[in-house]
């Protein structure tokens, strides 16, 4: 049952032996003041730290851009959601988030973004911040070598947050559309109770 359930959290296999983990990502409320961190915008430069996770509805993917599949198919999935959500896209703005700063300089990710749906922003920083967001998201983040280079394995959930900057929910690109949907829809309203404490698989 066990080994089911490890399998079942292993998101995505990408090429050079690339893993993307969803297993030990615990989701639960988090206050945004107990999340401090400074990273920078890629498009406008300007700063963006837990503040600015509020007043909005957010969804988050960390990654990087040397990502050889699992990044790249989750976001031109969520190009297709945000298409499909039409006038209510404007509600929740997606955000991918390097976990390679040492590669992913603002300008790196800029340019990566720009092959996919403008709508998603991107946020890169120094290494001591960027640690700082995935401990605070618990996210899975392990650097491999590949060859002569590296990859990531990493949690390939994309973690809903509300307009407070709590986290709601998870969400994962191969879900079907319109589960997919219906939890985006569900993290804009108001009016639904935030997510408390649940645990996925431990590794």
């Amino acid at each position: 049952m066990r080994s089911k359930a490890l399998l079942a959290a292993l998101i995505g296999v990408g090429l050079a032996g690339l893993v993307a983990i969803a297993a030990g990502l615990v989701v639960k409320s988090h206050a945004p003041t107990a999340m401090a961190f400074r990273l920078v915008d890629v498009k406008s430069g300007q700063p963006f730290t837990e503040r600015s996770l509020r007043g909005e509805a957010s969804a988050l993917f960390f990654g990087f851009t040397a990502c050889p599949d699992v990044c790249p198919t989750a976001l031109t999935t969520v190009g297709r959601w945000l298409k499909a959500l039409g006038p209510d896209a404007a509600g929740i703005h997606f955000r991918f988030i390097t976990v390679d700063p040492e590669r992913d300089s603002p300008e790196q990710v800029a340019t990566y973004l720009s092959a996919f749906d403008p709508r998603i922003g991107g946020l890169s920083g120094p290494r001591s911040e960027i640690d700082r967001v995935i401990a605070a998201f618990n996210i899975t983040a392990r650097k491999v070598p590949a060859g002569s280079s590296y990859v990531y394995d990493h949690t390939a959930l994309i973690l809903l947050l509300d307009a407070e900057g709590h986290l709601r929910d998870t969400v994962d690109f191969d879900d079907p559309e319109e589960k997919a949907l219906a939890k985006l829809r569900s993290v804009m309203r108001p009016d639904r109770p935030r997510v408390q404490t649940s645990t996925l698989p431990a590794q």
